[in-house]
């Protein structure tokens, strides 16, 4: 982490503006604090991507939007590096940011940031219609930082994945292994699913009826991956439910939007957890 700290702070000193790649679902958990830091040190403006739109509630997205557009310097736009058209908005947003930087004598110069697994690559290799990032449906995919023309008065420079070495609070640890943002080795995918299950029952109970037809009465983040296992027959030799691959059956739903566009925070929701934090602490 420090070696890629200064690696990235390094390539700041020659860069214009600063493209953040995070995930609609969690905007705010799956955002590098470093990324912000660094970005006000050297004092780039920031083109926030909210990819996986798509896949996101629209009104929590509208509101993180609304959030972030209110800071100095930051422009957040949700996108789904799916489409085309969204994609081909990039350059020219990024351009509103520094309009001073233009021509082949004064090129654009962008850099792409973010955690693993938001989609930087994929959005790397649509911009540039070839492909010249790797990319999977595993964390920690780009291994190495790669500036790139994208046409003869912009560049492009893509970095590795920048997790930091500790995450603060345990919901954002949740929310990141839900959406795939930490590799599998990290977590137990039981307690991922049952985290996952209780933010799901709280905010999109219809969505969880639809899918798996249980019943709610009562039922908790435990309860519900029980009864996915029953529903889906995920059931070990010998008898008795098998958990894990029920958990893997209901993760692989929510990351495929397979349950429904589903968003695991909102501003409000960051607010309160912050909140709950501060006031757990100072009751220690």
């Amino acid at each position: 982490m420090n070696s890629a700290r200064r690696t990235f702070a390094k390539a700041l000193a020659a860069v214009d503006v600063v493209i953040e790649v995070t995930d609609a679902r969690l905007p705010e958990a799956s955002s590098n604090p470093m990324i912000e830091e660094l970005r006000r040190f050297r004092n780039r403006p920031c083109l926030k991507l909210l990819n996986k739109a798509d896949l996101a509630d629209p009104d929590a997205t509208r509101a993180w939007m609304a959030y972030y557009n209110a800071r100095l310097g930051v422009l957040a736009v949700a996108i789904s590096a799916k489409h085309p058209a969204d994609v081909g908005r990039i350059p020219a947003l990024a351009q509103q940011l520094a309009p001073h930087r233009s021509g082949a004598e004064k090129p654009l110069r962008m850099i792409f940031a973010g955690i693993p697994n938001v989609g930087k690559s994929t959005l790397m290799n649509a911009l540039l219609k070839r492909r010249v990032a790797k990319v999977g449906d595993e964390p920690a995919v780009t291994k190495s930082q790669q500036t790139l023309d994208l046409g003869p008065d912009m560049t492009l420079t893509d970095t590795p994945g920048l997790m930091w070495p500790k995450i603060e609070h345990d919901a954002d640890g949740f929310m990141l292994a839900a959406s795939h943002a930490i590799g599998r080795n990290a977590v137990i995918d039981e307690e991922v699913a049952m985290n996952l299950g209780t933010i799901l029952l709280a905010r999109y109970p219809a969505f969880i009826k639809a899918r798996y037809g249980v019943d709610m009465v009562g039922l908790d983040g435990e309860g519900l991956l029980e009864q996915v296992a029953r529903k889906r027959g995920c059931m070990r030799k010998g008898g008795g439910l098998d958990l894990e691959k029920a958990a893997n059956v209901f993760l692989t739903d929510y990351r495929a939007g397979a349950l429904g566009r589903i968003s695991l925070e909102t501003p409000e929701s960051r607010q309160r957890m912050l909140a709950a934090v501060a006031l757990e602490g100072a009751s220690l």
